[in-house]
């Protein structure tokens, strides 16, 4: 981030005032290390906040999604099943583990994975000899993916599913959190998350096994002895003691965040969709959507980058839509299937400032600055 006076930013850490708290507590007592109590007792509450029954606290989610390819039995030479339209961290846990990237495009009503494209993708693949071993799929800026849909599909190819809802802690399908719907859901608590612990991660599973072996890789695979020993190759993957007390300060603001996450969302579609040719995503009625972040469709006439560099200007940090991962020089060699719908999404759009913290002067600069630039530039 460029940390110039006034700026504004495109979603920055809001603390609620508890996080000292529970830090001061953990300094107190010595806790400055991976293990004490703020650990147990964050994981206790994501599983109250998610109805997750298991949750292990890791140092990012990034780590989550590598840890859930692993229990799941992912090995060099298998193909694994991703979203394209996503952040590269959705991918790379399936390079960590050797195997094989396989794109699917999404659809249009959530820009999440496509269930019919997916559906062709297994049959594609299965008539190749080749057969998928997990599906991650990801809910992309909030909103959930068409979950009913999907998970008939992996069920019925018997391919169990990841959820990477590291975007979307406080998001619901059918009432039900994402992440929980799968054999294993992610969550991330970046510093530009909904909630953050300054880095780190979450693994959910309803799954006791899965969960303490998810416990056991992250913290070294340190076997049951007096001494170190290790039988299998782990990870330092644990979240601190004074992270996850920072987290319990922070989870306890997630309904208010997710209603001032989309109180801005709410500004932003009132105030700039008489503008010809301007998209927002909307919700299908199966979802609610945390709307981490805003996120909008420009009109054609205008190019997302010119309209960057314009707000830029005027010292507002926005991005563009995320670059489809078969697109990226690093994945350029895997399959992919669809229509290349995230491609046009990409040409077309803009994240706009979301953070909880933003004020509505600085929500009405945005505005100003947005309506000015797309009527008359």
């Amino acid at each position: 981030m460029n940390y110039r006076p006034g700026r504004i930013f495109l979603s920055v850490p809001h603390m609620g005032g508890h996080e000292k708290n529970y830090v001061q507590k953990a300094l107190e007592d010595n806790w400055v290390t991976s293990t004490g109590p703020n650990l147990p007792g964050f994981e206790h509450d994501i599983c109250q906040h998610t109805n997750a029954r298991h949750a292990v606290a890791l140092n990012t989610g990034t780590a989550a999604l590598h840890l859930a390819l692993r229990l799941l039995g992912v090995k060099a030479g298998d193909e694994v099943i991703c979203s394209t339209f996503t952040f590269v961290a959705s991918a790379n846990p399936i390079l960590y583990m050797g195997a094989t990237p396989v794109f699917v495009e999404s659809e249009d009503e959530t820009w999440n994975m496509c269930p019919d494209i997916l559906r062709d993708t297994i049959i594609a693949r299965l008539k190749a000899g080749k057969r998928p071993t997990a599906i991650i799929l990801v809910h992309l800026y909030g909103m959930p993916a068409n979950l009913s849909k999907i998970m008939a599909v992996a069920d019925e190819f018997g391919i169990p599913v990841v959820e990477d809802a590291a975007e979307s802690l406080g998001s619901r399908y059918s009432g039900h959190q994402v992440g929980t719907l799968g054999r294993i859901g992610v969550f991330s608590f970046d510093g530009n998350k909904i909630i953050t612990t300054s880095s780190g991660g979450a693994l959910v599973t309803e799954d006791q096994q899965l969960a303490e072996q998810a416990l056991f890789l992250a913290t070294h695979a340190r076997d049951a002895a007096p001494y170190y020993q290790h039988s299998q190759m782990g990870y330092n993957y644990r979240l601190s003691n004074i992270s996850a007390g920072i987290g319990r300060g922070q989870i306890e603001m997630l309904e208010k965040r997710v209603k001032q996450r989309r109180e801005i969302f709410t500004y932003y579609k009132n105030q700039l969709q008489h503008i010809e040719g301007l998209q927002f995503l909307q919700e299908p009625k199966t979802c609610f959507s945390n709307r981490w972040l805003t996120t909008v469709l420009l009109p054609e006439s205008h190019h997302p980058e010119k309209v960057r560099l314009a707000l830029e200007e005027e010292n507002i940090e926005t991005r563009p839509l995320y670059k489809p991962l078969h697109l990226q020089p690093l994945f350029a060699q895997y399959p992919y299937y669809g229509n290349n719908l995230s491609a046009n999404l990409f040409e077309r759009g803009l994240c706009l400032p979301s953070s909880s913290s933003l004020t509505e002067e600085e929500l009405d600069k945005v505005v100003k600055h947005l309506k000015r630039i797309l009527e008359y530039v």
